[in-house]
């Protein structure tokens, strides 16, 4: 009975995503008027390019057995300062690579105090998203802080073959890190240190080097989708994307990403980006209140977390039985 639920949940492990998001998509285009209209799924992956640029690097995170809760301020800060060194020096360049040089260095500073100084990265980054979502107001003076060059918006709203330049970033991200973690030794490392960091050390992975190159990517990835989203609402704001960092993590759980490390996917993580841009979609066009969203996000996010330990239950080994 044990190996028939064990077999049984390894296939769910593999095929649960997808049939979930099949399901949702089938279940969502009958109950909710134009889900399936072109203009509102050009919308809906609009929408999602935010959270899945940043889930291709937190797949890497939660590979290791760490989380990053600092994603969302990052995002606040790398915008707003992106936003005042543009208004300030009239460059764009100059702007994008601050906002980009911020996210990088919190997300080392991240990386250096979990991995040198062994401290949880639950509550490094708990800290950091506080301090960093500090440094957002403190910069901007607690105001949304406007770009006076209108060429940066095109970043946000301009396109190629039809489709936003944001989603080809998310794109991008998508396609890279995937290479990253399945094609390249270093995201072979980031598995074997998820799976067991000890024996990953034995075997020689520089296993603190690889913890803040993770964390930094969290980072500079992070910091790209502030620049990104400045680009779209043509403002830095300091209170934007609270919240964030859950989106993110239950999309990467949804997908099949072991939250004991060890296990990740980057089409996991893809559909696990579409299922929740789905269901908040369907909120959307329903005109569910917005107290309600809560709920079913936080919802959505405690389902993740008992699949997920469901899975890691299904791919221990059967306890050997005694011979008779």
């Amino acid at each position: 009975m044990a190996d028939a639920f064990s077999n049984v949940m390894r296939r769910l492990n593999v095929l649960g995503p997808i049939l979930l998001l099949a399901v949702l998509f089938t279940v969502l285009a009958v109950l909710v008027p134009d889900f399936m209209g072109v203009r509102n799924l050009k919308g809906l992956v609009l929408s999602v390019s935010l959270v899945g640029a940043i889930a291709a690097t937190m797949m890497l995170v939660l590979a290791l057995r760490e989380v990053d809760l600092s994603v969302g301020s990052i995002v606040a800060l790398a915008g707003v300062l992106c936003a005042e060194v543009i208004t300030t020096s009239g460059s764009v360049v100059l702007g994008v690579l601050a906002g980009l040089a911020a996210g990088t260095m919190v997300g080392v500073f991240n990386g250096v105090v979990v991995a040198r100084l062994k401290v949880n990265s639950l509550i490094v980054t708990l800290a950091t998203m506080e301090i960093v979502r500090g440094l957002a107001f403190l910069a901007s003076g607690g105001e949304a802080v406007s770009i006076s060059q209108e060429r940066f918006y095109a970043l946000g709203s301009g396109s190629l073959f039809g489709i936003g330049f944001p989603v080809w970033i998310t794109v991008l991200c998508f396609v890279g890190f995937g290479l990253v973690l399945n094609v390249t030794v270093f995201g072979k490392n980031v598995l074997a240190i998820g799976g067991n960091p000890e024996a990953a050390r034995l075997a020689g992975v520089p296993v603190d080097r690889v913890r803040i190159i993770v964390f930094a990517l969290q980072g500079l990835v992070a910091g790209l989708a502030g620049i990104v989203l400045a680009a779209r609402i043509t403002s830095g704001q300091p209170n934007t994307s609270q919240g964030l960092e859950l989106a993110v993590i239950s999309a990467c759980v949804l997908g099949g990403v072991s939250l004991s490390g060890g296990v990740a996917s980057i089409f996991g993580v893809i559909v696990g980006v579409l299922i929740m841009g789905a269901a908040q979609n369907a909120l959307n066009l329903l005109d569910v209140p917005t107290f309600y969203q809560y709920v079913v996000r936080g919802g959505i996010l405690l389902l993740a977390v008992i699949f997920d330990r469901l899975r890691q239950q299904a791919r221990r080994p059967a306890p050997a039985r005694a011979g008779g």
